[in-house]
């Protein structure tokens, strides 16, 4: 990894956030007295994206670039999703649920293909 762009690190933060607030918007949990339970999900989803994002290349110039790389973003997101779902578990001393690893890796995945591809076309990306 050459430079980190710090843009692109804030832009992943931002979208594990708003994955985080669109998940609990679907329960009808949102407003300030969820930000507790917000952040038992967000903090995992966060930990687990940036401990598997840089093994797949999402920080490398070369792959972000690249229509063809996005497939790194949504298998990043996937199986961070599943992370998320472990660590939160022993976080909070409660069952895993296997349903909410696949929902919360599905829609992982999802969004950061989104905003990796917006980010992808905001930087004039090669296919």
């Amino acid at each position: 990894m050459k430079k980190l762009n710090w843009l692109l690190v804030a832009g992943d933060v931002l979208a594990v956030i708003v994955i985080t607030i669109i998940g609990f918007a679907t329960h009808r949990e949102v407003g300030a007295a969820f930000l507790p339970r917000m952040a038992t999900t967000f903090v995992p989803m966060a930990v687990g994206w940036f401990a598997l994002a840089p093994a797949l290349g999402l920080f490398e110039a070369d792959r972000v670039l690249r229509v063809d790389g996005l497939w790194r973003a949504a298998l990043a997101g996937f199986y961070a999703g599943q992370l998320a779902v472990v660590l939160r578990g022993l976080w909070l001393n409660a069952p895993v649920l296997p349903l909410f690893g696949i929902i919360l890796g599905a829609t992982s995945a999802l969004g950061m293909v989104v905003w990796r591809g917006i980010w992808l076309v905001g930087k004039g990306g090669k296919k």
